[in-house]
């Protein structure tokens, strides 16, 4: 094993710049007495200058640590520093005997460890608790039989102990020697079993089942029958202990499943969360009944509702989550809803984007009605909480939760829209354009709601504030107002919104202040003013009462209009066209019908002349002059074919998108129940739990080692659950050259937010090779953990080296280095070999995400961050080029299949992608085959990437430029 694998329980702090001190002086330092004392220029050290020795005891293993080998100061250490009884230096000395050799090159042990035995079995008798404790603290970790032989009796000595410090690493001691050498302490189980049976202190019983679990698991279940009833008074550590028993038992013989199980729903009620959620995890696995289901998933939800930390509460929803999977389990959690829907108190937008997605997924008719009261009391809920980023974004989350709610389940709608509606003159225009989306499908799909949809709409639309939700607002009014009386009320609200008409002249005659008969005039008193010609001028004011009322005074559509915004003018020219040839239609008297006509025409050409006039702060363009235009002749002419167009094929095209993304989305929901739906082929064995033998029980996944093993960074993929498969899967980076004296390679593993470098390092010369040490350097956002000890190599030897690698963002890293080593018996300079260099990929940290178009179109605009690829490939195919890219970035195509379908000559596709720090990559793919020159002819275009940082833009360039060409096989 490596050190880099080896479990660190001590912090060595080394100044960098220190130079190593000398044999002799660490000899004076501790004490070395061999000398006369009118010759030694310490005499001060033998009488005990524990300080001195402190700091030179550290100095001495620092440098066995770094290589170095000190035989002649083992005797000083044991003569001068092991008989005092400072608790520091007692301390240190641990660590040193710890690290120091202990045998001669042929395998035996020194005779000066005799000694140090012998001062260890008096330290196991010292009255002082510390000191016993972590003396056997330190004997967990000998590997020498003959060293722990003779501290035996001390060591059974210390259970009986009256401290629980003592006992607790007693135990663990025993438990060590047990493992690692049998034969010393033979009935080791049955003296922890009367141990524990007698034992009071919670840690020590822990400590002792905990061995007894490992060592004699028949014991410990003897000893759990005996007291499973009083599990649920026993302390935090003991009752996980007990949890990973059960589990480990039941696992691998089933049958005891019925004799614990009860044991289990008891520890669901523990004080401690930890042991709570142990174990509503391991209840899951040991049975699928529904009563055990519903016990766990409430105790999940009680964990989340009562713990504060959010990582905590996401950790939790997950675990629900996966149990929402099981097709058998959904149905349980279904009727656990509301509960689910109390984890929304929790201010936090993950945990509430989470818990509303849960809520989603597990709707159904029995609970939606209940399901759409909460989600409305939460949406009123915000309407009254400050202003603050993370309440719009919760509002639009509940928004779209019963937009889904209400397409699903049509009967809701009526509840859900008027409440809704309320928020379409909301300042957050984000929310506001979501309510907008959901009341368009809802229109166009329940004709029975239309009527209280049009009502509702005319009551808000004098409050809209948000030029993009009033175009909507007019758009929805124009289309679906079928009765003379909302026509009217239409052109009404209209009207109002639009101020007195003909504006320009309106406008002129207040910049030239002939005011309203209600206004106060005033002039104030004349001042004399001196000119620069100095010359006298008198200056007079007149002044109204009117200067409170400024441009927001102004109704909302006049306003948009003298902004500079004639987009809703064209907008508003279509409503009135729509309309005004549906009152054409609806009513039979001439007169009535050349007024309305009429009307609408002059708000046109009212408009149109404002936006030629100076009057506006931007001029209107020729597009919506020209669609004002239009609109004007269509009302001139009321051909039948306008009417057609403007009052069918409109309300055709959307019915034609709506059906078109509802199609995509049962597609998706269809693909999702597939994945979650466990297909067993004719020809597949049937396995029974029962039947099947032991070792094949063990063979099945164990979820505390894959716990343990996600803990540490070493969890497999699915895919390649074999170590060695998986290793041989990864691509040797070679580090330096065959005919190099050190060679090296290296295994790169990507963890997530660590990269885990596996140097092999091999000595190809006849020489010993002292302090090799790997030297590594980064380039990026990267950082080196912990620098690699240095290694002393035999001729033609071999070791492994490994070196951690922190990653901080997304972007492309380099890891450079070399390898310096001193040859044995040489005088030269330190060698060194330089490495090449190892690129890390930024397609390891980048995932396929999904967002809808308005997110995307916002984060588009948002990004500063651009790099414009221009495509140069081989590949003739438009739809296989996209692939190409999307298998080559770990990037999801946003745009629909049915939109790329079909062959027109170009393409264009948005993609999205998110790194696992949260990080956003976005890009446009506008492509296209140049049939001029020919079907052979390749792809063109360009590929645009934005992103929030620069690094991130540029790798993700980078990697499409590399990988743009097809290589061919």
């Amino acid at each position: 094993m490596t050190a880099a694998e080896n479990v660190c329980y001590t912090l060595i702090n080394v100044p960098m710049d220190s130079e190593p001190p000398s044999e002799i002086s660490l000899k004076n330092d501790l004490g070395n007495c061999d000398m006369p004392a009118f010759l030694t220029s310490f005499p001060p050290l033998e009488k005990g200058d524990v300080k001195l020795k402190t700091e030179a005891l550290k100095k001495v293993i620092i440098m066995i640590l770094n290589g170095e080998k000190l035989p002649g100061l083992l005797m000083t250490i044991i003569r001068f520093v092991l008989p005092l009884q400072d608790h520091t230096i007692k301390k240190l000395l641990l660590v040193f005997w710890e690290i120091v050799p202990k045998t001669t090159p042929d395998g035996r042990l020194l005779q000066e460890m005799i000694l140090v035995c012998d001062a260890y079995r008096k330290d196991l008798q010292h009255p002082n608790e510390f000191i016993r404790g972590s003396t056997l603290r330190f004997l967990c970790k000998l590997k020498e039989a003959e060293l722990l032989e003779p501290l035996m009796p001390a060591i059974r000595a210390c259970l009986e102990h009256r401290h629980s410090y003592v006992r607790r690493n007693a135990v663990l001691a025993i438990y060590t020697i047990y493992r690692n050498f049998e034969h010393l302490i033979p009935d080791a189980p049955e003296l922890i079993h009367d141990f524990l049976v007698n034992e009071k202190d919670a840690s020590c019983k822990r400590n002792a089942f905990m061995m007894l679990i490992h060592a004699d698991q028949d014991r410990a279940l003897d000893y759990l029958s005996t007291c499973i009833d009083q599990v649920q008074t026993f302390g935090d550590i003991l009752q996980l202990v007990i949890v990973e028993l059960i589990y480990k038992v039941c696992h691998a013989n089933p049958s005891e499943r019925a004799r614990f199980i009860r044991c289990i729903y008891n520890l669901l009620q523990s004080s401690s969360p930890a042991v709570k959620y142990e174990a509503a995890g391991t209840l899951v696995t040991l049975s699928s009944a529904p009563t055990a289901i519903k016990a766990a998933a409430q105790c999940y939800i009680d964990l989340i509702i009562k713990e504060s930390d959010n990582n905590v509460k996401l950790i939790v929803l997950d675990r629900l989550i996966e149990l929402k999977e099981h097709p058998s389990h959904e149905r349980v959690l279904q009727d656990l809803v509301m509960d689910i829907l109390r984890v929304l108190n929790t201010p936090d937008l993950e945990v509430r984007k989470k818990t509303l997605q849960l809520a989603l997924d597990l709707v159904s008719s029995r609970n939606v009605e209940e399901l759409v009261i909460v989600l409305k009391k939460e949406v009123i809920k915000t309407n009254n909480v400050t202003e603050h980023e993370d309440t719009d974004k919760y509002r639009q989350l509940l928004v779209r939760t019963l937009h889904s709610c209400s397409v699903r389940f049509p009967d809701m709608a009526a509840n859900v829209i008027p409440v809704l509606m309320e928020f379409l003159s909301d300042n957050n225009e984000a929310a506001a354009a979501d309510v907008l989306e959901f009341v368009r499908e809802a229109i166009q799909r329940f004709d029975n709601l239309r009527p209280l949809i049009v009502e509702k709409m005319l009551e808000v639309f004098h409050a809209i504030k948000s030029v993009k939700i009033y175009r909507g607002a007019l758009w929805i009014l124009g289309e679906y107002c079928s009765t003379k009386e909302d026509i009217q009320s239409v052109m009404t609200e209209v009207r109002r919104s639009l101020g007195e008409i003909p504006i320009v002249e309106s406008e002129i005659k207040k910049e030239a202040g002939e005011l309203k008969p209600e206004e106060e005039v005033s002039v104030g008193p004349a001042q004399k003013l001196v000119t620069e010609m100095g010359t006298y001028a008198t200056q007079s004011a007149l002044s109204s009462s009117r200067p409170a009322k400024k441009e927001e005074d102004r109704p909302p559509l006049r306003g948009f209009l003298l902004d500079g915004d004639f987009f809703v003018a064209a907008s508003l020219a279509t409503t009135l066209t729509k309309i005004a040839l549906r009152y054409v239609s609806l009513v039979q008297e001439k007169k009535k019908q050349n007024s309305f006509n009429a009307e609408a025409m002059l708000l046109m050409a009212t408009i149109l002349h404002l936006g030629k006039s100076s009057l506006p702060k931007k001029p209107i363009t020729d597009d919506d002059v020209d669609r004002i235009s239009l609109c004007l002749k269509v009302l001139s002419e009321c051909s039948p074919l306008m009417n057609d167009i403007f009052n069918k094929e409109c309300r055709q095209s959307l019915s034609h998108m709506l059906s078109a993304k509802l199609e995509e989305e049962k597609l998706s929901q269809k693909k999702e129940s597939e994945k979650r739906n466990v297909t067993i082929q004719p020809d597949d064995p049937i396995s029974f739990m029962q039947l099947t033998a032991k070792n094949e029980m063990s063979s099945k996944e164990d979820q505390f080692q894959l716990s343990l093993l996600a803990a540490m960074g070493n969890t497999q993929r699915k895919e390649a659950a074999d170590p060695l498969a998986s290793k041989l899967n990864k691509v040797v980076t070679q580090l330096t050259g065959f005919s190099d004296p050190v060679y090296a390679e290296a295994y790169v593993h990507v963890n997530q937010y660590d990269i885990v470098l596996d140097v092999l390092v091999v000595n190809q010369t006849s020489d010993t090779l002292q302090n090799c040490t790997l030297e590594l350097a980064t380039l990026g956002d990267l950082k080196l953990v912990e620098k690699p000890s240095p290694l002393t190599l035999a001729p033609h030897d071999f070791a492994n080296i490994k070196a951690n690698v922190k990653v901080a963002s997304t972007e492309n890293g380099i890891i450079f280095g070399n390898v310096v080593y001193d040859v044995s018996g040489a005088a030269s300079d330190r060698n060194c070999v330089v490495l090449s260099d190892i690129h890390i990929d930024i397609m390891d940290y980048i995932q396929p995400a999904s967002c809808t178009d308005a997110e995307f179109r916002q984060m588009w605009a948002e990004f500063e961050w651009e790099n414009k690829v221009t495509v140069n490939t081989n590949i003739i195919d438009l739809n296989e080029y996209l692939q190409h890219i999307l298998k080559s970035t770990n990037m999801k195509c946003l745009t629909p299949e049915k939109a790329l379908s079909g062959y027109c000559g170009f393409m264009a596709a948005n993609l999205y992608a998110r790194s696992i720090f949260g990080e956003d990559a976005l890009a446009n793919v506008s492509i296209e085959k140049p049939i001029h020159l020919g079907p052979e002819a390749p792809v063109t275009g360009h590929i645009r990437i934005r992103a929030k940082s620069q690094g991130m833009a540029l790798s993700l360039g980078d990697k499409i430029n590399l990988s743009q060409k097809k290589t061919s096989l």
